[in-house]
């Protein structure tokens, strides 16, 4: 092969590259000054029911945060001051240091020590159900987060085959059949698959999130309970 063979192929592919980077830039000038807002929308019909779902999944993690935050708020010094309290025969004022904070160990705590007297398998189941009452309020809500982490992936994934079935419909009624029509449309269409996972993956975090907080706080619970009761059957079991 010619030395001027080698220089006009090397031209060539100089002059290909060239055209591919100036391309590539007019793409990324074009793809940059389009705004998200508008890039998410060409993911198709099912882009709406996932955005709905985005903004309820994060009311109620905002929602339940604040909620769960003010139930589960442990004053350090109430075991404490209940404990004391009761060693000193001072029902009454253990029950004042209960309400001192509108807490869920504040209640459960109430709840045994108002039925001081009766039977101690009575006053501990009390405090179990009152327990199982207040556990029941911070979980009011999480299923929905649950809910929506099974069903965004779904939507998204029906809006990608819902446009996959058009492009080829499409390809079939006007036999155009070239990469562009079909990397261009398939790369749409996938973007409600995207976003539908995006809004799984956050709804699934939080529920698990808040169940181990949840849970976190009905071991100290049982453990408080158990203090309690072991302070009130004292007296019963020395008489």
């Amino acid at each position: 092969m010619s030395l001027n063979a080698i220089l006009l192929q090397t031209e060539t592919v100089a002059d290909t590259l060239a055209n591919a980077a100036a391309a590539a830039t007019t793409d990324v000038s074009v793809t940059e000054n389009v705004s998200y807002l508008e890039f998410l929308m060409k993911g198709g019909i099912m882009i709406i029911p996932i955005i709905i779902l985005l903004f309820y999944c994060i009311f109620v993690i905002v929602e339940r945060y604040l909620s769960i935050k003010k139930a589960t708020k442990q004053d350090v010094l109430l075991l404490h001051d209940v404990k004391a309290q009761l060693k000193a025969g001072k029902i009454d004022n253990a029950l004042m240091v209960c309400n001192r904070q509108n807490t869920a160990s504040g209640n459960i705590l109430r709840s045994g020590i108002a039925i001081i007297g009766r039977p101690i398998s009575e006053i501990e189941s009390v405090m179990e159900k009152t327990a199982n009452v207040e556990i029941s309020q911070m979980e009011k809500g999480l299923g929905h987060l649950g809910l929506i982490s099974g069903i965004a992936p779904i939507l998204g994934f029906i809006g990608t085959i819902s446009g996959v079935i058009k492009i080829f419909h499409t390809i079939s009624n006007t036999g155009n059949l070239n990469i562009q029509t079909i990397s261009g449309g398939l790369y749409e269409k996938m973007i409600s698959s995207g976003a539908g996972l995006v809004v799984g993956v956050v709804a699934y975090a939080a529920y698990h999130l808040y169940n181990m907080w949840i849970d976190s706080f009905a071991l100290k619970v049982e453990k408080q309970t158990l203090e309690i009761i072991n302070i009130i059957h004292e007296p019963q079991h020395g008489n």
